[in-house]
């Protein structure tokens, strides 16, 4: 696996610690949005993408933030330290969406990452500078929302074209199982459904 592309998104001075976001492009053929450049004690470092935990009010059963002190559904007062803590006894409010799981992995996806930030810094100096980072308006989000809609409905129809495949078993943690073999890359299923297949003509 090889990191094939780094686009980094500078914030404006007046960010406390968030220096940048950042997507990592694996291969050219898999991108990681939304990692964060943050300023620590020790140096900048690189934070995965991740999500807020959530869990359920005790009265309606509705999702709320582990830092909300009511539900927003029905307004009743929710334990305010009912978040799990670590070792340090730090509340665990966040958890990443994609990670590395071992450390020489972190360590090629944080030195990639800090360098392009180091370049792009001094890029942002030069005239004429234009970010090359992605702020999509909606407009790709809807494409992949249709074609996701579009795969599911042909699987509920009983497979065939359009329908998606059964992910094969996982194998051990670290590992990913070869159960796709013989099958195209997502990427250029996709591909090939923009240049003839459904939808060609529409966008």
């Amino acid at each position: 696996m090889v990191i094939t592309e780094v686009r980094i998104k500078l914030m404006e001075d007046n960010n406390e610690r968030l220096q940048a976001f950042c997507s990592v492009t694996f291969d050219d053929a898999f991108v990681v949005r939304d990692l964060k450049i943050i300023e620590g004690t020790k140096g900048s470092f690189v934070a995965m993408p991740s999500r807020k935990l959530t869990d359920r009010c005790g009265q309606c059963g509705c999702k709320n933030h582990l830092r909300a002190r009511y539900c927003n559904q029905c307004g009743h007062k929710l334990d305010e330290d009912r978040a799990t803590r670590d070792a340090d006894g730090r509340a665990k409010l966040h958890a990443d969406i994609a990670h590395p799981i071992n450390s020489a992995c972190r360590e090629v996806i944080q030195s990639a990452v800090l360098r392009s930030f180091k370049e792009e810094r001094e890029r942002s100096k030069q005239p004429g500078y234009v970010c090359t980072y992605d702020d999509y308006d909606g407009g790709e989000y809807e494409e992949t929302y249709t074609t996701l809609i579009t795969e599911l409905n042909g699987t509920r129809n009983g497979g065939g074209e359009g329908g998606y495949r059964t992910h094969a078993a996982h194998g051990p943690r670290g590992t990913h199982g070869n159960g796709h073999e013989g099958q195209k890359p997502v990427a250029a299923r996709d591909e090939e459904r923009r240049e003839g297949g459904f939808g060609a003509g529409i966008l």
